[in-house]
């Protein structure tokens, strides 16, 4: 009897791994194709029409020189500090998150990298099953294997939810302060980047205690050594050579596109370094059914 118990389980373990094979999502196109929703984009709009309400959202994909220095350096700083090492993800930091989870004998979120939320926002659900944890470490690694650290912070920076059916960036931006994620000062950025981890609770629009907090925490980390992170991130990986002497230029690699000044407007006074004049170049729009700045309707 036990055996064939343990021979049903095992037939149903490979039924589940088969088809977890054989459903396991294409990560390599994400290197060429902008996201058009996500599984966390369908999720809402499920809840929005199960409540009688439109299930609009506002999500704008923009690229990577069009999202503000200032906010993708203070997501780094706030969500995933060792982002640019390690593989996507942070083994000490799931360790510290289960000893926690142990110790309040409860499971919470924490622990995830950049690259592992970005995951669970493309392709799974906010849900704490062991399992889905088991498909978004795999995920993450595939995701890694296939993208570079700069594609995955852009995706990042445009799928992930900024406040009730806003998603990204660009609609956050336009959304909160009315105008684009190329324009934002860094009191504004890291308001977007302290909201992250709970956004319907935590709103730019109108920042509470906690959310102050943050900002000051962000801007204050930022100061300190949120440039040579962004650096760090984005500097190509070569193969291994013989050292060199080390120069005061070692850590000019970062494509110029990736330091420029973020595009402000004239009458901005916050931030330093402001490039009067800019011009804003045409964005990739991609909207699930409304890239209007306005709010969807209740």
């Amino acid at each position: 009897m036990v055996k064939r118990v343990f021979l049903i389980i095992l037939l149903l373990l490979v039924v589940w791994l088969l088809w977890e094979w054989a459903t396991f999502p294409n990560t390599a196109k994400l290197a060429s194709e902008n996201p058009t929703t996500t599984a966390f984009m369908e999720q809402r709009k499920r809840e929005l029409r199960a409540a009688g309400k439109s299930d609009a959202l506002l999500y704008t994909f923009v690229r990577y020189d069009r999202i503000s220095p200032y906010l993708r350096r203070g997501v780094l700083v706030a969500e995933d500090n060792d982002f640019y090492q390690h593989g996507g993800v942070d083994v000490k930091a799931m360790k510290e998150a289960v000893e926690r989870d142990w110790k309040r004998r409860k499971v919470t979120h924490g622990g995830s990298t950049i690259t592992q939320q970005l995951a669970k926002n493309l392709y799974l659900s906010p849900s704490r099953n062991p399992l889905r944890k088991i498909k978004e470490y795999f995920l993450a690694r595939s995701l890694e294997r296939h993208l570079s650290k700069k594609r995955i912070l852009e995706l990042y920076l445009n799928v992930v939810e900024m406040g009730e059916r806003v998603y990204g960036a660009e609609a956050g931006s336009r959304f909160y302060f009315h105008r684009s994620a190329a324009s934002l000062s860094p009191q504004q950025a890291a308001l977007l980047a302290g909201c992250l981890p709970n956004p319907r609770l935590m709103s730019p629009g109108a920042p509470n205690k906690r959310l102050r907090w943050r900002q000051r925490m962000i801007l204050s980390r930022m100061r300190r050594w949120g440039y040579l992170l962004e650096e760090e991130t984005l500097t190509e990986k070569k193969p291994s050579t013989p050292a060199a002497p080390a120069t005061d230029t070692a850590l000019q690699q970062t494509p110029p596109t990736d330091t420029a000044t973020p595009a402000v407007t004239p009458s901005e006074s916050e931030g330093p370094g402001r490039a009067a004049g800019t011009t804003t170049e045409p964005t990739e729009t991609t909207d699930t059914s409304k890239t209007s700045a306005e709010p969807p309707p209740p």
